[in-house]
C-alpha cells in the first residue's frame, strides 16, 4: 500500500463523537513508552503526524487520522501510565474500554509490545480482555533494532509460546518492527490493504 495522504481529523474522549463515516478503522495501543507514535509516523512516512514525547503517557485522547481518504488510523491512549494519577488512569481506561466495545467501524487493533521485554502482566491481561470480548487484534513487536536477529527470533517465539501456555489456544498474528529502520512497514501496510479490500467488498463500498 502506498500512503498518498494522511491527516489528523479529531481528538476526543467520547466514543459517540468519533467520525461517523463507514470506513474501516485500525487502532494502535500499548503500554506507555512502547514507541507507538514513532511507529505510526514510520508507517505513514510522516515525521510529526503523531506527537512523540520522552514523557510516557503523552497520548491521552482518542486520535483519528484519515489515511488515503478511505480508512482511519486511531492512536489510542496507552495503559500502565507512569506519571498520571489513579483518577486519570481510571478515566482513560474507561473510554478506552468504551471505544473497543462500541466502535463498530473497528476492524482490527494492534497491541504494541517492546520486543526487549519479557511478557508483562499488564499486556497479557489487556490482550486477554480483548480476546474475551471478541475484539480482533495483532501484536506488533517494537524496537527490533535494539536486538540481534537471533535474539529477536527467540524473544518472539518465547512470547507467543507463553500466550499459548496460558489463555490462548492459538497466538495472534505478530509483526516485528523498528521505527528507526522502517522494519515491518511493508508487511503491516500490506496486511491492512488486504483487510480493506475485503471490507469494501463485503460492504459494497
Amino acid at each position: 500500500m502506498k500512503i498518498k495522504s494522511a491527516h489528523f481529523v479529531m481528538s476526543n474522549s467520547d466514543v459517540s463523537k468519533c467520525p461517523t463515516e463507514p470506513l474501516p478503522e485500525y487502532a494502535f495501543i500499548g503500554r506507555s513508552n512502547v514507541g507507538k507514535s514513532s511507529l505510526i509516523n514510520m508507517l505513514m512516512d510522516r515525521k510529526n503526524l503523531a506527537k512523540t514525547s520522552g514523557r510516557p503517557g503523552k497520548t491521552q485522547l482518542i486520535n483519528h487520522f484519515k489515511i488515503n481518504d478511505n480508512w482511519f488510523l486511531v492512536d489510542l491512549p496507552g495503559y500502565g501510565y507512569a506519571r498520571v494519577s489513579k483518577k486519570e488512569k481510571n478515566t482513560f481506561q474507561k473510554y478506552i474500554t468504551n471505544y473497543f466495545e462500541e466502535r463498530k467501524q473497528l476492524v482490527c487493533s494492534f497491541v504494541l509490545v517492546d520486543i526487549r521485554h519479557e511478557p508483562q502482566k499488564v499486556d497479557m491481561e489487556f490482550m486477554e480482555w480483548m480476546g474475551e470480548n471478541g475484539i480482533p487484534f495483532c501484536i506488533i513487536f517494537t524496537k527490533a533494532d535494539k536486538l540481534k536477529p537471533k535474539a529477536i527470533e527467540k524473544h518472539v517465539e518465547t512470547y507467543l509460546q507463553k500466550m499459548t501456555e496460558g489463555a490462548w489456544e492459538e497466538a495472534p498474528q505478530a509483526f516485528i518492527t523498528s521505527s528507526s529502520h522502517s522494519t515491518g512497514r511493508e508487511e503491516l501496510l500490506a496486511f491492512i490493504a488486504d483487510i480493506n479490500i475485503q471490507f469494501f467488498k463485503e460492504n459494497k463500498l
